[in-house]
């Protein structure tokens, strides 16, 4: 078989074949070879092509799509269209970044003007959650696949109230004729928060465990059988330059690695929960972690990465998560506090994403209650 591969694998070099080899036009080509043979050559030539970029004619955000799903960071629904990501995720920082985009005022008039001519007890709560729900249909209606929301970050320490925001938000959606299965509820990888996810995946309703800086938050994550963590790239980088380390090449970044390590560990012992980077500071580091399951990228390096034609590898691969030798951590709130304790990036950035997330928060609820009282004068 190894010659007769060697026969089929001259094939790239010819213009005439597809960018995608499949089954069919090998057993076209070589009718001598039997099913099974066709099949395994055609895989192993496909994954040839993905590993060495015989793909001709893509930039280098389409050759990363081959390898990742490919997920836009913003609220700015405006900019989606252009770069035809899967997903899209929000925070309340971009949240608060659109709504003060002139270009988005009627979104934000739309759900003033409803909730001011309405009853409420807590007025701005009700458009909060609106606001929130409103950008994220703009945004579904855009990209095929999911839309992360984001709890409340003032209850990131509250396993409880966390579910009933979900669960609220949830609704909301869903009375808006969007299925829950394309909504991820994102929530502060805290214990409570974890906790809260656990709850919430077994109602259903899929989860992205975000503000995640280290393996044991990971670890907890998986365990707790949520859909999704985002471990973040360019935060953990942030902390170290600003303890004196800097110049790293793109491939020892310590964000990278980070995220390297997660998703060696969730591969080499079969976590089904997805692996996404985020918080990306430049393409290199993006670039790294290609063939990680999804990377959640900015427009700004979006638009990078679609002006560029430099060729790209898969930097992340299964197979090789599967070969390491690694021992499985068992997982325990006590574990948990404390290796979060030892680990004083992860600690301090957790916290200030915490702080940095309530503070847009509590501007936005500023906002908000603004206009519905100069709507209802």
């Amino acid at each position: 078989m190894e010659h007769e591969l060697g026969t089929l694998s001259k094939l790239t070099e010819r213009e005439s074949v597809p960018q995608k080899l499949d089954w069919r036009f090998l057993s076209a080509s070589y009718p001598k070879f039997t099913f099974a043979q066709v099949q395994r050559a055609a895989n192993l030539i496909f994954l040839f092509n993905l590993k060495h970029q015989v793909i001709h004619g893509m930039n280098t955000l389409e050759q990363l799509k081959q390898y990742t799903t490919v997920v836009a960071d913003t609220g700015d629904f405006g900019s989606l269209e252009k770069y035809l990501p899967q997903d899209a995720t929000t925070n309340p920082s971009l949240i608060l970044k659109a709504v003060k985009n002139p270009a988005y005022a009627s979104v934000l008039d739309a759900v003033i003007t409803a909730v001011a001519s309405e009853q409420h007890s807590k007025p701005v709560d009700v458009a909060m959650d609106r606001i929130l729900i409103a950008f994220g249909l703009k945004i579904l209606a855009v990209v095929p696949g999911r839309v992360s929301t984001e709890v409340d970050a003032r209850l990131s320490f509250d396993t409880t109230a966390s579910v009933h925001k979900a669960r609220e938000l949830i609704a909301l959606y869903e009375q808006s004729g969007i299925s829950r299965e394309r909504i991820l509820i994102k929530i502060a990888s805290t214990w409570e928060g974890i906790e809260a996810g656990r709850i919430l995946q077994s109602e259903g309703i899929r989860c992205n465990m975000t503000l995640l800086f280290s393996l044991i938050q990971a670890i907890a994550a998986a365990e707790a059988g949520v859909q999704l963590i985002s471990p973040f790239v360019g935060r953990i980088t942030d902390w170290f330059k600003a303890q004196g380390q800097s110049d790293f090449k793109a491939a020892d970044d310590p964000g990278v690695a980070s995220v390297r390590e997660i998703f060696t560990y969730y591969k080499h012992f079969n976590y089904p929960t997805e692996v996404m980077g985020a918080s990306f500071r430049n393409t290199s580091q993006v670039l790294e972690l290609a063939g990680c399951d999804l990377l959640t990228i900015s427009p700004n390096l979006l638009e990078e990465l679609q002006q560029s034609e430099a060729p790209i590898e898969a930097k992340l691969l299964a197979e090789d998560a599967a070969k390491a030798s690694l021992k499985k951590i068992a997982i325990s709130e006590k574990r948990f506090r404390w290796e979060l304790n030892e680990n004083a990036m992860a600690t301090e950035k957790l916290a200030q994403g915490i702080r940095v997330f309530a503070a847009d928060i509590v501007e936005l609820e500023s906002i908000i209650e603004a206009k519905l009282a100069a709507a209802a004068k």
